[in-house]
C-alpha cells in the first residue's frame, strides 16, 4: 500500500491514493528540469512575470476549491484554507510585480572604474515541503526563484499530495514551460539521493529540527548552499501595560490557528504576576466555548489536527507535561468523535525540565507562564533552542519594541502574533535554521551576486 495518500482527518477516511514514481520517472523529471534551467535562464523578466501573474490569478480565481482541498488533506478549517491561497496569490504578485527590481544590477563604490554584482540563477533547486500549510510552503519557495531564474523540484508532505499535484497543475495552466515547476512524488528516503545529484544545485527544507540537520548535513557533504525553516517555540510577553483582554484573545486564538499547527504559533505565553491569574480566567473561558467540529463547516473555530498519529503526539506531550508537575487547566484530552480532534488545551506552572518546556508542542495547547518583571520575561523567551518569532503586547510601543530588540529569534511583532505577508522577511536563527524566504530577501539566496569589474587602462589590479 502506498504511503502517499489523502486520509481525511475529520474523519480518518482515506480519500485518495498515489504511486510512488519510479527511478526512471525521477530521473526523467530532474533531467527536464535541468534541460528546462538552460532555456528559462535566459528569459526576459517580463515572461516569467507574466507567468506567476498567470498563477496568481488563478489562484484566485480557485480559491474556494482549493480551501476545501487543504480541509479534507489535513484538516484546515476552510475559511483558513481560503485565506492560505489568497495569501499565495499575493507572493506571486508580488515577486512578478517586483522581481525585476530586486535582481537589477547593484552598482558598488570604487575608487578605480567601475564595478557591480549582477545577481543570476543557480539551476535545479530542490525544496522539500510539510503539510501544514499545503500551498503556502510551496509558494513561498518557488515564486521567488522561478522570477529569478531558477527550474523547481517540489518534495511535498506525503499525506498533502493533491495540493502538490494540483499546483503542478496550475503551473501548466498558466503557461510555465516543460520542466519549470516539477513535482516528484517519492518517499523521504530518497531525498538524499536528490541532493546528491549535481544538476540539483540548491536544497530548501520546512520542518522538524531533526529533518534539518539530516538535511544540512547531506547538502554540506556536496557543498550546496541550502536553507531551513525549522521548529518554533516563539513567546507572547504580555507587559503590565498591554490591553489585557485583547492580548488574552489574540494568544487564545493565535493558538488555535490552523489547529496549533504552525511553526510561528504562540506556544509560551509570558504574563506578569499581578495579572496572570485574571488571564487564564478569562483564556479558559474563551476555550470552554469553543466550537471543535467538521473543517467545512463556517460555524467552526477548531478543525482536527493533521492526523491520527498528531492527535496522539499532543496528547502524550501534555499528559508527560502533567505528569513532571504542571497543571492542567483544561482540555488535554482528545474528543470522542470519528477524526483526529483534540480539546482546546490549558497548561500552567510549567518549570525548566518538564517535556513542555523544552519541546515544541504542534496543537491546540496555550502554555500560561508567569514572570514577575520584564527582564524575566526576555530571560525565559530566550531559554530556548529555537529562535523564530515572537511578540510582544503593550500599549507603549517604544517600551514593546525595546523589549523585541531583546529576543533572540528572527521575527518579532508588536501587538500581534507572528504573522506572514509577501512583503516581509520569514526566517528564524538558533536550531529554528537559516535564511529568509519572502521580501526582497527571499529572491537573493539562490542567485549568484556575482561581482564584474571593470578597470581603468593600466590599473594594477
Amino acid at each position: 500500500m502506498s504511503s502517499i495518500k489523502t486520509t481525511n482527518p475529520a474523519t480518518n477516511q482515506v480519500v485518495k491514493e498515489f504511486d510512488e514514481m519510479t527511478a526512471p520517472q525521477v530521473e526523467a523529471i530532474v533531467s527536464n528540469a535541468n534541460a528546462a534551467f538552460k532555456t528559462w535562464r535566459k528569459t526576459s523578466f517580463k515572461e516569467r512575470a507574466t507567468l506567476l501573474h498567470n498563477v496568481a490569478n488563478i489562484l484566485r480565481a480557485r480559491k474556494e476549491e482549493l480551501g476545501k482541498l487543504c480541509s479534507i488533506e489535513m484538516g484546515k478549517l476552510q475559511r483558513e484554507g481560503v485565506g492560505e491561497v489568497e495569501l499565495c496569490a499575493g507572493i506571486f504578485d508580488y515577486y512578478a510585480s517586483n522581481g525585476e527590481k530586486f535582481l537589477a544590477d547593484a552598482p558598488l563604490e570604487t575608487p578605480e572604474g567601475k564595478a557591480f554584482l549582477s545577481y543570476e540563477p543557480i539551476g535545479v533547486l530542490l525544496s522539500v515541503q510539510p503539510w501544514n500549510f499545503p500551498f503556502y510552503q510551496i509558494t513561498r519557495s518557488a515564486a521567488p526563484n522561478i522570477m529569478a531564474g531558477n527550474t523547481f523540484l517540489l518534495k511535498h508532505a506525503s499525506n498533502v499530495p493533491q495540493a502538490a499535484q494540483v499546483m503542478e497543475q496550475i503551473f501548466t495552466e498558466a503557461g510555465a514551460p516543460r520542466g519549470v515547476y516539477n513535482n516528484l512524488f517519492v518517499r523521504g528516503s530518497k531525498i538524499s539521493e536528490l541532493v546528491a545529484d549535481p544538476r540539483i544545485k540548491g536544497v530548501s527544507l520546512t520542518g522538524s529540527e531533526p529533518a534539518g540537520s539530516s538535511f544540512a548535513s547531506m547538502a554540506g557533504k556536496h557543498v550546496k548552499k541550502s536553507t531551513l525553516e525549522l521548529g518554533g517555540s516563539d513567546a507572547f510577553i504580555v507587559l503590565e501595560d498591554a490591553d489585557l483582554d485583547k492580548a488574552i484573545e489574540t494568544a487564545a486564538f493565535g493558538r488555535l490557528w490552523n489547529a496549533g499547527q504552525v511553526c510561528v504559533s504562540p506556544k509560551r505565553i509570558i504574563v506578569m504576576e499581578s495579572v496572570v491569574d485574571e488571564f487564564i480566567k478569562k483564556a479558559k473561558a474563551i476555550y470552554e466555548n469553543i466550537v471543535v467540529g467538521d473543517p467545512l463547516d463556517p460555524r467552526t473555530q477548531l478543525a482536527p489536527l493533521s492526523s491520527e498519529q498528531a492527535v496522539e503526539e499532543v496528547i502524550k506531550q501534555v499528559e508527560t507535561t502533567v505528569q513532571q508537575g504542571a497543571k492542567l487547566v483544561l482540555g488535554g484530552k482528545r474528543i470522542e468523535r470519528p477524526g483526529a480532534f483534540m480539546l482546546p488545551t490549558i497548561l500552567t506552572d510549567i518549570k525548566k525540565g518538564m517535556l513542555a518546556y523544552s519541546d515544541e508542542i504542534f496543537g491546540p495547547v496555550l502554555c500560561i507562564y508567569a514572570v514577575k518583571n520584564i527582564d524575566e520575561a526576555v530571560e525565559l523567551a530566550n531559554d530556548t533552542e529555537f529562535g523564530l518569532g515572537g511578540t510582544v503586547f503593550g500599549t507603549d510601543i517604544d517600551k514593546a519594541v525595546e523589549v523585541a530588540r531583546r529576543i533572540d529569534t528572527g521575527m518579532v511583532y508588536i501587538n500581534h502574533v507572528t504573522g506572514i505577508a509577501p512583503e516581509l522577511p520569514f526566517g528564524g536563527t538558533k536550531n529554528s535554521g537559516y535564511g529568509r524566504e519572502q521580501s526582497p530577501a527571499g529572491i537573493y539566496e539562490f542567485v549568484n551576486a556575482k561581482l564584474i569589474r571593470v578597470t581603468t587602462p593600466n590599473h594594477p589590479y
